[in-house]
């Protein structure tokens, strides 16, 4: 993503949210790690709907974090007192989908809420100079991941434990409690927002409680092979999942090729301000407002502040609408050619975050989780193969009606002209597409050999096993018709050998030469016969 959005454009981490293995006393080289446990619900700072902070203290000093549950590392940038902390004497990098954080490991007491760890590994971002903005001045120091260890650059940089993450300390510390988080984030500039924004860590946000009996979505697994790049993502309802602004189902193939017809497959990243869905996704929600604009250079749509959208998104048999204050976004100060204010259509092409690898349709950020209270159940990523597969639950926390009536009176001073002509869409033969860019097309391309490389492979194997196949049975067939003329050959030289010669060939014989082949004895014995017959006669 690019743009004017601090937190999803600088540092919407898409690193893998994975599982992850809790409560644990951990061990560096040279110190035992400890922690202390007394509450686990951390107030949250909402900055202008646009990133959400909590405090941590790390190694004395005071920082402010972006909480992301799509990464799993700790990283802060002190301008001013340094923290005490030890150097663990390895460089790193840690990249999001803009944006990258360098430094040094670094080992130092982390406290989050009344949680204190010990020895805690962190990235120690010495210069923010090549950072598009100023971090400070956008109202946070760093980056606090929610996510697992198997998720974490940290983790697998260091030796043994020495770089799991906060999360990890935490909840292995306390192996009597079930290993999940939650969050509720509140929403700026709304009428009757009812609540604050809050993290819990094992425990449920008072009032909340009803998230327990929601249904139970389990986390779609990615190819097992890239399980580093595993996320918490879920599967839509199918062929209803996103309902669009006439009110129908939105109906886009997904790029998942293990999805289901008819389903998308979405992540849940507090990291990004706008949700982040397929082209067409976007087209079909604002390209039939009456003077909406796409904006190339930023790459989403821009749309009168006075359109009234209704969306919703399914999951598990329930439909979470979404509030329309977050679908159409006015915090950002944005004006048109002509100088008019104009409202962002938080539903925003995937592009830098499109996934290569076709693991997921889309990506759920703040402008959705405002609308549901959420809950993250690590399961067997925490309690090994015999814990629960891991879950999300989402409890809605929009009303329809209240939050058309807040609509109104954030955008039309409590005068309701939602119904009025100039706000009608616009007939689907007139509807607008957004244009897709060469890069754009490129990477769809790259993403449909990519993800689908495991069934390539197979078929390669296949098609490999086959040729084989094909020479061994012409092989075989060739040896054993040599073997059968062979056979033949020989029972017909036996036959020739055994048969009497023939005498159909042989000369005859006249009886002449018979007659001479007599003994010349018997001839003079014959003719001493008869000449004693003539003597006595």
């Amino acid at each position: 993503m690019r743009s004017i959005i601090p937190l999803a454009l600088l540092f919407t981490t898409f690193n893998a949210t994975y599982g992850i293995r809790l409560p644990f006393e951990v061990h560096t080289q040279t110190h035992s790690s400890h922690i202390s446990r007394r509450s686990t619900n951390i107030g949250v700072k909402n900055i202008g709907n646009a990133q959400y902070i909590g405090n941590v203290t790390i190694g004395g000093v005071k920082a402010r974090v972006l909480l992301d549950t799509g990464s799993s590392d700790l990283w802060a940038n002190f301008p001013d007192t340094q923290p005490t902390s030890t150097d663990l004497g390895e460089s790193l990098k840690l990249a999001y989908a803009v944006g990258a954080a360098t430094g040094n490991a670094h080992a130092a007491t982390v406290q989050i809420g009344d949680y204190s760890v010990d020895n805690q590994a962190f990235l120690l971002v010495a210069n923010t100079s090549s950072f598009s903005t100023d971090i400070h001045a956008q109202g946070y120091d760093g980056l606090l991941g929610l996510g697992p260890n198997k998720g974490s650059v940290i983790y697998k940089k260091l030796d043994g434990h020495t770089g799991d993450t906060v999360l990890t300390h935490i909840f292995e510390q306390n192996t009597s409690a079930n290993a999940y988080i939650t969050f509720l984030l509140d929403r700026k500039n709304a009428p009757s927002e009812p609540f604050t924004g809050q993290l819990t860590i094992s425990e449920l946000v008072k009032g909340f409680e009803n998230i327990t009996s929601m249904p139970k979505l389990d986390v779609d697994k990615v190819n097992k092979l890239l399980s580093q790049d595993q996320h918490w993502q879920a599967i839509t309802d199918q062929d209803v999942g996103i309902i669009g602004p006439d009110g129908n189902p939105i109906q886009v193939d997904s790029i998942v090729p293990s999805a289901p017809d008819g389903t998308y497959v979405a992540v849940f990243d507090s990291g990004f301000t706008f949700n982040q869905v397929p082209r067409e996704v976007s087209d079909e929600i604002y390209g039939r407002v009456q003077g909406a604009v796409y904006d190339e250079k930023n790459e989403y749509w821009t749309i009168p502040c006075g359109q009234y959208l209704n969306i919703s998104i399914s999951f598990g048999g329930i439909q979470y609408p979404v509030h329309p204050l977050d679908t159409v976004d006015d915090n950002f100060n944005v004006h048109d050619a002509s100088g008019n204010r104009v409202c962002i259509g938080a539903f925003q092409p995937i592009t830098s975050a499109f996934s290569l690898l076709g693991h997921y349709d889309m990506i759920l950020g703040m402008s959705f989780l405002r609308n549901a209270y959420t809950l993250l159940d690590f399961g067997s990523w925490a309690d090994g193969a015999s814990g629960e597969k891991p879950y999300i639950q989402l409890l809605s926390v929009t009303n329809s009606a209240k939050a058309r009536q807040d609509f109104v009176t954030a955008r039309f001073g409590g005068v309701d002209t939602i119904n009025d002509p100039k706000w009608a869409l616009l007939p689907p033969s007139q509807m607008q597409h957004s244009p897709i860019s060469s890069e754009e097309k490129k990477k769809a391309y790259e993403e449909k050999i990519l993800s689908r490389w495991p069934y390539i492979l197979v078929g390669c194997l296949v098609g490999l096993l086959l040729i084989v196949g094909c020479c061994i049975w012409r092989f075989c067939c060739s040896a054993k018709a040599r073997a059968r003329r062979a056979k033949k050959n020989k029972k017909a030289s036996q036959l020739f050998a055994t048969e009497p010669e023939s005498t159909a060939y042989l000369p005859l014989e006249s009886p002449y030469r018979q007659l001479a082949g007599q003994s010349q004895s018997q001839l003079s014995l014959n003719n001493q016969h008869h000449g004693a017959s003539h003597n006595h006669s």
